[in-house]
């Protein structure tokens, strides 16, 4: 095997002309569906290959005496590697989908699921001359682990989704976060070194690796993390174990199934608890159980059960059930509703009591694809220091963005700005605001961040935005007034009965 360090810039246009070669017959929505599961497939044969010849120049011929569990990551089983495949002339679509069930099937639990469900032997779709032609594209590099280290692989791997991201618009956000919003949210949570992370609507897993790279860059030991996730769709939780095990991710548990419905990590009769958690639940569903909430077996609905139209506070109450005493903490991304909705204000009344509430971060506009709207983070923490309880920090950040070719996102300035603010913990002019538990019950205990902080004016940035941009954050300014108006008049109310 020829061992040529790949470029992460040739890797990516490599990765990418895969799925150019699809678009006359797929639609964009759907490239992840057989993109993915072919890449994993070439680099697990690929890396097959690579420990095979690295035991022969270990042992000579006496690596035969080895089990395949012994030597390899993966066990190929003979007659379905992709060398196999690749000498197939007809129903390409049928030898593709039974390797990857023999592969599944010899991996035990490890793989089981990985590679989907995709209609591979669909002619129509996919005819035996469009696969042959992904399947010569792919075999022009060898991903071996020499070629193609796994962060590099993993990088490379982040560029896909995200391409299949931009490509097929409001379908990407069920499986992919913007990810400078996640890395603001790692930086604030500060993952360490052998503690487990949960991520109850993983998608991708995008959230879990970030949580890696965090400790990768720090140089502390990341192996001995335990990741958990969950996600209701199929694909995206193969997708996910794809993009964990490219990352050089082993120990790891996703589980695909509904978080709220059948939770897939319980000890004892009662939900896991983990040190930390990342989401980015999926924005105000309306279906779900509300009626098997009302009643939940695992006690998710101790701040009260959320109305049929929004889940929101289902999947919060979830969350924070599911983080250990002492040092369970967790950032939940979520629409701004959640700070002020009428519906959901006793639930919000009790998370505030309940003093777990650490900081409430507003973000710009325009982070989520197809999604103009502003969104926040909420931090919660089991155990506060002694000197944050009874308070909560509210940082308005939604001046912190950079608007380019159509996509928003934080750089790292902003990143640090708003992570250094949280640490912090004290007031910052136009920017943050630390106010006690007895201020937010003065405002009926609304969470809605200008009744705290305002952010500064600016008035010098030119209006990129489009029509159903500007209808969009209309639609979400005047939600958020009339929420204020109610809590006014709550208020006048109240001094009235004085």
């Amino acid at each position: 095997m020829s061992s040529a360090r790949i470029p992460l810039e040739e890797l990516e246009s490599y990765l990418w002309g895969s799925a150019q070669l699809l678009r006359t017959n797929i639609d964009a929505g759907a490239y992840k569906q057989y993109i993915f599961p072919l890449l994993f497939f070439k680099r697990i044969c690929d890396v097959y290959d690579e420990e095979t010849e690295n035991a022969y120049s270990k042992f000579g011929n006496d690596y035969k005496e080895f089990s395949d569990d012994e030597l390899h990551t993966f066990i190929v089983p003979k007659g379905y590697h992709w060398n196999d495949v690749r000498e197939c002339t007809t129903d390409i679509g049928l030898a593709i989908v039974t390797a990857f069930r023999k592969i599944e099937k010899s991996n035990g639990n490890k793989l089981a699921g990985v590679f989907g469900d995709a209609a591979w032997t669909n002619k129509n779709r996919l005819p035996d001359r469009l696969l042959k032609d992904i399947i010569e594209h792919f075999s022009s590099k060898i991903l071996s682990i020499a070629n193609c280290p796994e962060d590099e692989l993993g990088q490379g791997y982040e560029y896909l989704i995200k391409k299949f991201a931009d490509d097929s618009g409001h379908t990407a956000q069920e499986f992919y976060t913007n990810r400078t919003v996640v890395h603001l949210m790692t930086e604030i949570l500060q993952p360490k070194s052998g503690e487990s992370i949960y991520d109850p609507t993983c998608g991708s897993a995008g959230m879990l690796i970030s949580t890696i790279a965090y400790l990768k860059a720090k140089g502390e030991e990341w192996r001995n993390v335990s990741a958990y996730g969950q996600e209701i769709n199929a694909l995206t939780s193969a997708i996910g174990k794809m993009n964990l095990f490219l990352h050089g991710v082993k120990d790891f548990h996703i589980v695909n199934d509904d978080t709220l419905k059948n939770p897939a990590f319980v000890e004892n009769g009662e939900l896991m608890r983990f040190d930390m958690c990342l989401a980015n639940p999926p924005y105000s569903i309306s279906q779900w159980d509300r009626s098997a909430f009302e009643s939940d077996k695992y006690g998710r609905n101790f701040l009260g059960v959320p109305p049929q139209g929004r889940a929101d506070y289902a999947f919060i109450q979830h969350i924070l059930k599911s983080l250990k005493p002492d040092s369970g903490r967790c950032a939940i991304l979520l629409p701004h509703g959640v700070l002020f909705r009428n519906e959901e204000s006793k639930m919000r009344e009790e998370l505030v009591k309940s003093d777990l509430l650490e900081c409430v971060i507003g973000l710009g506009p325009n982070l989520f694809y197809n999604a103009p709207m502003e969104a926040c983070i909420i931090i919660c923490k089991t155990n506060k220091q002694h000197n944050r309880c009874g308070q909560v920090l509210f940082i308005n950040a939604v001046n912190e963005i950079t608007r380019k070719n159509a996509q928003s996102y934080l750089e790292n300035e902003h990143i640090n700005k708003i992570a250094g603010a949280y640490f912090s913990y004290k007031d910052i002019n136009n920017f943050a605001k630390l106010v006690t538990i007895n201020d937010i019950a003065n405002n009926n205990y609304s969470l809605s961040i200008p009744l705290y902080v305002r952010a500064e004016e600016i008035n010098n940035e030119p209006d990129n935005k489009s029509t159903r941009e500007h209808i969009e954050s209309w639609l979400e300014a005047s939600n958020d007034m009339k929420a204020n108006f109610d809590l006014l008049n709550q208020m006048l109310d109240k001094e009235e009965i004085k």
